[in-house]
């Protein structure tokens, strides 16, 4: 696997930089991975890029089955410490730079709305639009299968976070800071506009949201058409 070097947006703040530039073993189009970048963007932790295709198959490699046995991605080397899983990894990263730019509320129920928020996409939303799922149902089902399941999931998932959020949202999902919840939900969203063709009309604050993503320059650099290993278009 071929590294390439990029370095998260935002300014760091608080005591002191990270002793060693962290490694992050990524996908373009993986919402996982998507998290995790925009999380390292927003906290101003460089870090560099290592693209592993899943595509191609290189997450079975003997190299990064050592990284992950389970062969996801993100991974996060940090040093000789590496640890995969998105949730995870962005936990580790709050809980060693809390001083790099915060993303969990300090307020008890705020803190909590974001857990939820967050769990309810990487345990109810994007395990069901994962590569595997998606080429499970292609090859079992029919090729018109995917699209239709991965839409159904979103809407579910979308249905009960407009929910959840509608007591909490301002700017962003629960407040007018960028949390946890919003480091999940920017992606999925984006995902769902952008590659699944959901129709995001029924999902007010949601849309919203995507809106106001989309203005922050940590998730635009974070955005996979804007990394390394990303198809470049045909001149």
């Amino acid at each position: 696997m071929a590294a390439a070097a990029a370095t998260g947006g935002g300014a760091a703040t608080g005591a002191g930089s990270p002793p060693a530039k962290l490694k992050l073993f990524s996908y373009w189009r993986s919402s996982c991975s998507f998290r995790v970048r925009f999380a390292l963007n927003l906290k101003g932790l460089e870090y560099e890029y290592v693209p592993v295709n899943l595509l191609k198959g290189e997450q079975f490699g003997a190299e990064f089955s050592k990284i992950n046995p389970i062969h996801y991605v993100p991974a996060l080397a940090d040093g000789d410490f590496v640890l995969a899983d998105s949730f995870a990894i962005l936990m580790y990263l709050e809980e060693k730079y809390p001083h790099h730019r915060p993303l969990l509320p300090s307020d008890l129920e705020k803190r909590a709305i974001n857990y939820q928020a967050a769990n309810i996409v990487s345990a109810s939303i994007q395990p069901l639009q994962n590569i595997y799922v998606l080429k499970f149902l292609e090859e079992k089902v029919s090729p018109s299968e995917p699209l239709s399941w991965v839409q159904y999931h979103i809407g579910r998932g979308f249905s009960a976070l407009e929910k959840v959020l509608a007591d909490h949202a301002g700017k962003y999902a629960t407040g007018d800071e960028v949390c946890l919840a919003d480091v999940f939900l920017a992606p999925q969203i984006y995902a769902a506009v952008k590659r699944f063709n959901v129709d995001m009309s029924q999902f007010p604050i949601l849309s919203k949201l995507h809106e106001a993503y989309s203005e922050i320059p940590a998730f635009q650099d974070a955005m996979p058409e804007n990394q390394p290993d990303a198809p470049q278009p045909q001149a």
